[in-house]
């Protein structure tokens, strides 16, 4: 198996609580946790998310800064405050990574000097800000510029990179190429899939189009030592069982085609 930790992002357990997310990874045998900083106060909490990492007795490994639109004025307004306090709450409870998104397309000074920032973080702190590719937005057939420079990471100075294979499967890139393109920059892969179409789907990773398993195959064979973080939907599970369910199959997934790749190399 590689180094790769397999970890389950807070988001996955929606609308359930942050601590049931703490709970199931626990009991389901997830190496870690993603906090995904969103409405729910304990997410904002550091002292409340060191409480219950200790409770579970299970590590977290990454904060997802509050950049989406629901949660723009969490933790203030200003961009790189959030980011300085993602930063903080990082170090604090010993992640190691910082998922963050592009700039929106209206948020012009923070977009001008995103790649600039970025770098004179990395020389602040040992924290990895890890931006994430995201997709185009697309209404009545038209595509819309939502972000700043762009959606896509690929060809951007950013030192590390989150790789999200839902946000592939709208945007119809190539992961498998992109992983090729990012090299070493590639920090963090968000384990999801999606079927193509407009809507960010995060389905269970082996239900969808995007290909899920030859991109854990070669991660594995790369040596990869960063985070696999299952960032899934189960919204539409109707008790905890389902959910559970949902979680533990793809967390089986995951965890095979990671080895998988291994083995079928050793038995060459």
């Amino acid at each position: 198996m590689p180094d790769a930790k397999v970890c389950l992002s807070t988001s996955s357990t929606y609308p359930e609580s942050t601590g049931a997310a703490f709970e199931m990874a626990a009991n389901l045998g997830f190496d870690g946790i993603e906090v995904m900083v969103g409405v729910d106060p304990v997410s904002q909490d550091a002292d409340a998310l060191r409480h219950l990492s200790e409770y579970h007795q299970i590590p977290i490994i990454a904060i997802h800064a509050p950049c989406l639109l629901i949660t723009q004025r969490v933790w203030g307004t200003e961009p790189w405050v959030k980011l300085d306090r993602a930063r903080e709450v990082a170090e604090r409870l010993g992640a190691e990574t910082v998922v963050v998104h592009p700039p929106f397309r209206w948020q012009r000074d923070y977009a001008k000097a995103f790649e600039a920032g970025l770098a004179s973080l990395a020389e602040e702190t040992d924290i990895a800000f890890a931006v994430e590719n995201m997709y185009p937005w697309r209404a009545r057939g038209r595509e819309v510029k939502a972000y700043a420079p762009d959606w896509d990471i690929v060809d951007r100075d950013y030192p590390h990179v989150t790789l999200d294979l839902s946000h592939t499967a709208v945007s119809h890139s190539d992961p498998l190429a992109m992983i090729d393109a990012l090299g070493d920059r590639l920090r963090h892969l968000h384990m999801a899939d999606g079927s193509g179409s407009n809507k960010d789907e995060h389905l269970i990773p082996g239900r969808g189009t995007q290909p899920c398993a030859e991109v854990l195959e070669a991660l594995a064979r790369r040596g990869f030592t960063g985070n696999v973080v299952l960032e899934v939907n189960t919204r539409r599970c109707s008790n905890r069982r389902e959910r559970e369910a949902d979680l533990a199959e793809a967390l089986a997934f995951t965890r095979l085609h990671l080895a998988a790749a291994v083995e079928l190399d050793r038995d060459r």
